[in-house]
């Protein structure tokens, strides 16, 4: 009963004073929402980002060329021209584990014409498992066959974004298009796949055999990448290492010497790429709890100076009975109060703040049930800390001190 009394007359106290009650919620309501809003637009940049390497396929290993150095500069990955369909193919027949595999050769971009219409396209040199490791559907038509990757046929499959631009308003499957000079039969339409992990359309593209992109487009004789997939995924260490070992060996590298090409699994790319949406959630994070932090500050202020308001009436309460733990409790359910419908009105506004900014910006959020809990209850806490010095200095208080109090 003593408990129940106490919180009626903590409400009544916080009703007492309605704009100062709601003006010091502000701060823990702006505080809680800051949190809910940035982690959600944080969660939501990684589940872009983690939605991007899956467009990559299942289980991708991916092996570069090394980097070469051209008089104290390094031109990156694939600048080398070390890996050679030999090596694709040697991969292919001695690893064990692998469920596709695709050399890969960039053949620039180019302008690429049919009939009237006209655009300019990347052209993309890959092998017959493309679209297996890719996990990706065909629209109209068919994947060229290993028939076509062994003569170098001159055919193709067109992006979905490539395909509009250049027969908007027919079926492009069995027409010809024409790119640098060279004319290409296309034999299939892929689905639409989104933009990659750097933001590029990936059906803005045009995808010939290797071999054909090699002697008529790049001029090249060497691979710029292979991909591959893994049968599962515990088996993709076991598989780089033994293409990495596999590849030493064939490029004769010595024990101590690096190697000249580069291996990266799909695993390896996701943390990357995560490591920079953490960090922003992290930080955006931080800056919304010192709001919330900053919020607390206003509470114990208010509640100082409802104690010095109020130390008559602390005195009264006193005199007629009440004990030091009861104005402690009193004031910190006030305190708490304040902060916990801050913390509800916050988590609302924090929600909706999120979904705003998806509606109007475009930017993906993800609120998660854990951040709107862990705010709560953090909030909950302010107020029980911020709240705890002033509720204590009110049940300090000399009750005959605090009678004669004006």
């Amino acid at each position: 009963m003593r408990i129940g009394a106490t919180f009626k007359i903590a409400l009544r106290a916080l009703r007492r004073n309605k704009m100062r009650t709601v003006l010091t919620m502000l701060g823990i309501i702006i505080g809680v929402g800051a949190v809910i809003a940035m982690v959600g637009i944080g969660n939501g940049a990684k589940a872009q980002v983690t939605a991007r390497i899956a467009s990559l396929g299942q289980n991708v290993i991916q092996i570069f060329s090394g980097s070469l150095n051209r008089g104290g500069v390094f031109t990156g990955f694939g600048g080398a021209g070390t890996l050679t369909p030999e090596d694709a193919i040697a991969i292919k027949a001695e690893v064990p584990g692998i469920l596709a595999l695709s050399p890969e050769v960039r053949g620039g971009g180019g302008q690429i014409t049919a009939g009237e219409n006209n655009w300019n396209s990347p052209i993309l040199g890959e092998g017959v498992d493309y679209l297996i490791i890719r996990q990706w559907d065909l629209a109209e038509g068919a994947m060229f066959t290993e028939a076509d990757e062994r003569s170098s046929a001159k055919v193709c499959l067109l992006g979905l974004t490539t395909k509009e631009r250049l027969f908007p308003d027919e079926d492009a499957v069995g027409k010809t298009i024409r790119m640098k000079g060279v004319p290409l039969k296309v034999v299939g339409v892929l689905a639409r796949k989104g933009a990659s992990m750097g933001g590029d359309d990936q059906d803005d593209r045009v995808v010939i055999p290797y071999t054909t992109c090699m002697k008529r487009f790049a001029g090249v004789t060497t691979l710029r990448m292979i991909q591959l997939s893994a049968e599962s995924s515990s088996q993709m260490m076991e598989v780089q290492n033994a293409i990495a070992e596999l590849l030493r060996q064939r490029h004769r590298i010595q024990a101590g010497r690096d190697d000249d090409f580069i291996i990266r699994n799909q695993q390896e790319i996701a943390e990357t790429a995560n490591a920079t949406t953490e960090t922003m959630t992290a930080l955006l994070a931080g800056v919304a709890v010192i709001s919330l932090i900053v919020g607390g500050i206003g509470i114990m202020n208010i509640m100082l100076v409802s104690v010095t308001e109020r130390t008559r009436e602390i005195g009264i309460r006193m005199a007629v009975g009440a004990r030091g733990h009861d104005i402690l409790l009193q004031f910190l359910i006030e305190a708490v109060t304040l902060s916990s419908i801050g913390g509800l009105v916050g988590i609302g506004v924090g929600i909706g703040t999120a979904k705003f900014l998806a509606a109007v910006k475009g930017w993906p959020t993800v609120v998660s049930m854990d951040s709107v809990i862990i705010s709560f209850v953090f909030s909950a806490a302010v107020g029980i800390f911020f709240g705890f010095y002033p509720a204590r200095k009110a049940s300090k208080l000399d009750p005959i001190e605090a009678l004669r109090y004006e």
